[in-house]
């Protein structure tokens, strides 16, 4: 059986690396697919504590946050799209949409 500690340093591991993806990136979907990995990391430190007390409270906690990243990223998505067309750019220091 594969401790808990071990999970845990991956799930921190994977939210490090979608920090510094979504601080230093500029492309509008490398920085949705840094807020996934984020999501997933703590997904992971939620499944990894439910196994360790034997309850299923971690997992529906995930089951809530699957639904949430779903509506983020489809939401999202349209959005994007929608800058994309309008502003032939998905640089995030070229989208200045809400200044005029």
């Amino acid at each position: 059986m594969v401790p808990v500690s071990y999970y845990l340093v991956l799930s921190a591991v994977l939210f490090g690396l979608g920090v510094v993806a979504f601080v230093f990136k500029r492309n509008i979907i490398t920085i949705f697919m840094a807020i996934e990995l984020m999501l997933n990391a703590v997904n992971l430190a939620f499944v990894a504590f439910s196994r360790m007390l034997g309850d299923l409270t971690g997992q529906v906690f995930v089951f809530f946050v699957i639904v949430v990243a779903a509506a983020e990223a489809a939401v999202g998505l349209a959005i994007v799209i929608q800058i994309a067309r309008n502003r032939q750019s998905l640089n995030v220091e070229r989208v200045d949409l809400l200044k005029f």
